[in-house]
């Protein structure tokens, strides 16, 4: 059972660069300098004084093989206090609930009183790979002891060899893609395709809606003369999604495509967290406190991405509350049928007993993935930011987040307000 008498975890804020499309505005933009801008962002926004964080925990999915730790170089890149801890974590969709439970751990335990956590995707910038057997001659070429060697080593090089390795999104465990995976679910949890274009488009006209009202420009840093995402959709319709063609199973029963699943996108979030104390000390109201962290991992055979239904169920067992009494949920919009299939896994019970329906008044109600978009590290700290400001416009009490991740794994996180 949570502790309630442990040190309390603030969300003091978030900030972020804008969502966009990969390949476009962001394609030069390296992940250290948008890594950069969106903990700049939140230093800015919150007035900190820098010699007074303590911990800054980055999230990256795709690695770049030059920075081993990137977020340690995002304290150099920003001159801030080399006295400031910083090092990198990693798993897929839920890297950054993973560096915001590391931040809050530190803060929960005494190890630190002031944190961000955060992290970053720039698909478009990915590391350029080649084969293995390219690979083994470079690297062999690279250790040979003289010259008249090296050139050996290379003369083995054929034109095969220089051909780049495309960047797969398999699960090496399965040889699927996630998409795969979840056409599969899809099937076994019966979603209709019409099921999924509806959560699309409620995610589009719910982030045009907040893009409009200046909900969602409120959390971001603007970068090079982009102050929204550009992603959203506000024009969509039933119609236009109902025209796309399935992309990962293309026969009659396919129901995925591009535009009911979230799209490559390029991006960095930090999210500003404070011990209780620190915060009322430094005159910073939370927008909402940390109550609870969960992770769940099942096998891939029964459904790559649908560890929430495990996860969430947890949560609220261990913190003593029903779903009835979450006034905001956040699911994570890898796909609008995984979305469905949790929603279903959660009201019919799926291996725990079931937990009900969310209403869907209170399920993402500023859009999601789909429409935001998704960079894979930095969707975990987009996430909670948005929900945290949203309690706090509403006042409301609780908001549940519900994130899977490839390798069939999950984390559920539980806000509150006083």
């Amino acid at each position: 059972m949570f502790d309630k008498n442990a040190t309390r975890v603030a969300i003091v804020g978030g900030m972020r660069t804008p969502f966009v499309k990969a390949g476009t505005t962001f394609k030069d933009i390296p992940p250290l300098q948008l890594s950069s801008h969106a903990v700049k962002g939140v230093v800015d926004k919150f007035n900190l004084d820098p010699a007074q964080i303590d911990l800054l925990v980055w999230g990256r999915v795709l690695h770049d093989p030059f920075i081993s730790n990137l977020a340690r170089e995002i304290v150099f890149d920003l001159k801030l206090p080399a006295s400031i801890r910083a090092h990198l974590v990693s798993n897929n969709c839920i890297t950054g609930i993973h560096a915001i439970t590391d931040v809050a751990d530190a803060i929960g335990q005494g190890r630190a009183e002031i944190g961000i956590a955060g992290g970053v995707e720039s698909m478009s910038t990915v590391p350029v790979m080649f084969g293995r057997e390219a690979s083994a001659i470079f690297l062999e070429a690279g250790m040979a002891r003289s010259l008249s060697d090296r050139l050996k080593v290379l003369a083995r090089l054929r034109p095969r060899h220089f051909f780049p390795v495309p960047l797969s999104f398999q699960e090496p465990s399965t040889g699927l893609t996630m998409g795969q995976h979840a056409e599969i679910s899809n099937k076994e949890w019966h979603i209709s395709r019409q099921e999924q274009d509806e959560i699309a488009l409620r995610s589009h006209l719910r982030a045009a809606a907040a893009t409009a009202d200046g909900r969602l420009p409120a959390e971001i840093h603007p970068l090079v003369g982009i102050a929204r995402d550009t992603i959203v959709r506000g024009d969509t319709s039933m119609e236009k999604l109902a025209s796309l063609a399935p992309v990962f199973d293309r026969s009659a029963a396919g129901t995925i495509t591009a535009g009911n699943a979230s799209p490559l996108t390029d991006g960095a979030s930090a999210v500003l967290l404070m011990s209780e104390q620190r915060a009322s000390r430094d005159g910073h109201a939370p927008l909402a406190f940390i109550r609870a962290i969960e992770y769940a991992a099942i096998d891939p055979a029964d459904g790559l991405l649908m560890a929430p239904g495990l996860a969430v169920p947890r949560l609220l067992k261990r913190t003593g509350l029903s779903l009835a009494d979450i006034d905001l949920v956040e699911v994570h919009e890898a796909f609008g049928g995984q979305v469905a299939c949790n929603l279903a896994a959660w009201e019919k019970g799926w291996k725990d007993e079931a937990i009900g329906q969310v209403d869907p008044e209170r399920l993402n109600v500023l859009g999601s993935s789909i429409s935001v978009g998704h960079p894979f590290g930095a969707t975990g700290g987009r996430i909670v930011t948005t929900l945290a400001n949203e309690m706090a416009r509403r006042n409301a009490r609780y908001g549940l987040v519900s994130i899977c991740a490839a390798g069939a794994m999950a984390a559920a996180m539980l806000l509150e307000r006083p």
